[in-house]
């Protein structure tokens, strides 16, 4: 599911005849444009050690052969788009003029070119290295700067190169070639401590640790001020670490979009579109291609969505599918789709459009408050597991005279990879099924065991509630994750009446 490279193969023939320079096989705008950065590339690239361009030692540019020159980049069926098959055409081609030789066996080439013959950084080079794998490949040669992104598959000496001379120099044994090192993941910061930093709420804090254990969607509703948003960007902060597995899914995503700023992603990633961000922002495409949106980019980790009513309402409609199948289908009349979107959603919101609905502050018309409340659908709202009240809080609560607590976030934190912890042994042999929140009806018939009086107790509930076949579903995971943070080996009453506590719908 997740996107992949293909390999495309380059070949090069070059026949005596009237001059032409082309570049077949289905190739995009900047394919086509790889001509004249290859050219100007290879001209000033220096044949010999010390070599000055202009001479006779330099390499003969395809540009200034009387020879007819076709590189062919395969299969042909598959469209080939962006600038990363300029060093494999620029090698092609010197390689089948004569004016290198090496054995290509095992060798895998991405990179652009500048026109000085430097080589620039690429997108999706996560991916590539991942293709090369699977492949057979056994060494990989990628610019400089994605090196530590393309060092996270293991099984390939990774080479990182700046320039097409330093490539020319490492195949023709001349320099040692830079064979990069897996990295590592960074220790916390010390300052990682935002729930210490929140006074009171202890109830919201409460669900959010839940919601982190488990995976759980949940929604933080209240007045404005009282530290909804504070609240849900603290949940970063007890997340755990994602596993090597899910590291690579999110470098990958994050790669192929054009974000990446470093090296691995070892975090879960926190997104925060605006109320404003449209339908393909939210949930990819777009009119240049087809592009993963925020849905896909919180991938293993979180989707905040602050002011949730004041999404579009098909914004916010448009989130059905992925809070349900995990997955975002993208289908355009350039092709189609489907990229992963398994993230805890996080939504914040106010109970009227001033904020203060049911005190005397209140200036809103009974109409406009229900218009406000409609805006999230029956279904979405379903969807959301839990529905936590963020109160306003006494002043004296917010005292700076006040003492506050220490490591309270540290706590939090072990509680959730607790919790974790337990539910990767319960999943261990479920494919795709890393949290309670991944469960399917199959799963939770065999693995989410209720003891007679919770079951009681929830079909009771079922039926006061009016709770659809999804909602009794959701509560059970949701009991599960209550009960993992108990080290609970069986739901019990009290884990089910907790989770149906948060089932309730004030809005």
């Amino acid at each position: 599911m997740l996107p992949r490279a293909a390999i495309v193969s380059v070949e090069c023939d070059i026949v005596k005849g009237l001059h032409a320079f082309t570049i077949v096989g289905l190739p995009d705008k900047s394919v086509e444009e790889a001509k004249d950065r290859i050219a100007a590339a290879i001209k000033n690239t220096p044949r010999r050690d010390g070599a000055q361009t202009g001479g006779e030692d330099d390499f003969e540019s395809p540009k200034r052969s009387n020879k007819k020159i076709v590189l062919s980049l395969a299969p042909a069926e598959l469209k080939k788009e962006g600038a990363v098959f300029d060093v494999p055409l620029a090698l092609s081609f010197l390689l089948a003029s004569d004016q290198i030789a090496f054995d290509p066996t095992g060798k895998l080439f991405a990179g652009e070119l500048a026109l000085n013959g430097e080589i620039r950084s690429i997108l999706g080079a996560l991916s590539i290295a991942t293709a090369a794998r699977a492949a057979g490949f056994t060494d990989l040669y990628v610019p400089e700067h994605n090196v530590a992104e393309a060092s996270l598959i293991s099984g390939l000496r990774i080479h990182g190169v700046s320039s097409l001379e330093e490539v020319l120099k490492s195949l023709a044994g001349k320099s040692r070639a830079r064979i990069a090192q897996k990295p590592s993941a960074h220790a916390r910061d010390a300052d990682d401590a935002a729930l210490d930093e929140i006074r009171g709420q202890e109830s919201a804090k409460r669900g959010l640790i839940i919601a982190a254990s488990g995976g759980h969607n949940i929604a933080l509703h209240g007045p404005p001020g009282t530290g909804k948003t504070l609240l849900a960007r603290a949940t970063a902060s007890i997340l755990p670490d994602l596993s090597e597995e899910e590291m690579i899914e999110v470098t990958t995503i994050h790669s192929l979009s054009g974000i990446l700023s470093g090296g691995a992603i070892f975090r879960p990633p926190f997104r925060s579109p605006h109320h404003t961000s449209s339908y393909a922002a939210l949930i990819g495409g777009g009119s240049s291609g087809i592009r993963p949106g925020e849905a896909t980019l919180a991938h293993r980790g979180v989707l905040f969505v602050d002011e949730f009513p004041e999404f579009h309402r098909d914004v916010i409609n448009a989130l059905r599918e992925p809070l349900e199948d995990r997955v975002v289908s993208i289908a355009r009349a350039k092709g189609s789709a489907v990229f992963p979107a398994n993230f805890m959603l996080i939504a914040a919101l106010n109970p009227c459009p001033c904020g203060f609905w049911g005190t005397a502050r209140c200036r809103c018309m009974p109409h406009l408050v229900e218009k406000y409340r409609r805006k999230i659908s029956g279904p979405v709202a379903d969807r959301i597991d839990m529905w936590v009240s963020v109160g306003e809080m006494p002043p004296e609560a917010l005292s700076t005279q006040t003492k506050k607590a220490s490591g309270e976030t540290g706590r939090a934190r072990a509680h959730v990879a607790h919790a974790r912890a337990r539910q990767r042994q319960r999943f261990a042999g479920a494919d795709g099924i890393s949290t309670n929140a991944d469960m399917g009806p199959k799963e939770i018939e065999s693995l989410a065991k209720l003891t007679e009086k919770a079951e009681g107790t929830l079909q009771t509930a079922a039926r006061q509630m009016k709770l659809s076949p999804r909602g009794y579903h959701r509560t059970i995971k949701l009991a599960r994750t209550i009960a993992d943070l108990a080290e609970s080996d069986a739901i019990e009453p009290p884990h089910m009446l907790e989770a149906l506590q948060y089932r309730q719908r004030e809005l």
